[in-house]
């Protein structure tokens, strides 16, 4: 009877056990998975060579020597008046580059092999503006610059 008792008190303690250890363990991977899958923002995902590039709060740029895939530069915008100014460059390849300013998405400019392009853009908002720098394939020899001018 005692041997009885025993093992039921060791099954009862089993299954205490079990239960907050399943749901640390179901928390813990929920928790990686949104960890992983990030906030669904804008993210930049690029293969470069030679490439060379900075983001401050009111200016941009990026150089390269071989770049494809997409750059996204913040900005942060005080005023509703401000525009951007931008240069731009491509010897060869492809790229389109998008203002994201709120919920308004206005294309730039697009650069095809050995164009350039200098002028002032943008609808934008106060807060944080995204610029985003898409290639279609694989871009050589290129300067871009994006600066907030009010």
């Amino acid at each position: 009877m005692a041997l009885e008792a025993t093992t039921a008190a060791r099954a009862q303690t089993k299954r205490f056990i079990r239960r907050p250890v399943a749901l640390l363990l179901a928390a813990a991977l929920l928790l990686s998975l949104l960890g992983l899958s990030g906030c669904g923002g804008y993210k930049s995902n690029y293969h470069a060579v030679g490439f060379v590039h900075s983001n401050d709060a009111d200016s941009a740029f990026m150089s390269f020597y071989s770049f494809e895939g997409t750059m996204v530069f913040r900005l942060k915008c005080k005023d509703a008046s401000a525009r951007i100014r931008y240069t731009a460059k491509l010897e060869t390849g492809a790229l389109t580059v998008t203002c994201v300013s709120g919920d308004d998405e206005t294309a730039l400019f697009t650069l095809r092999d050995g164009e350039e392009v200098q002028a002032t853009g943008g609808k934008l908002s106060p807060g944080t503006v995204r610029i985003l720098v898409k290639t279609d394939g694989k871009c050589e020899n290129g300067d871009l610059t994006f600066a907030l001018e009010v």
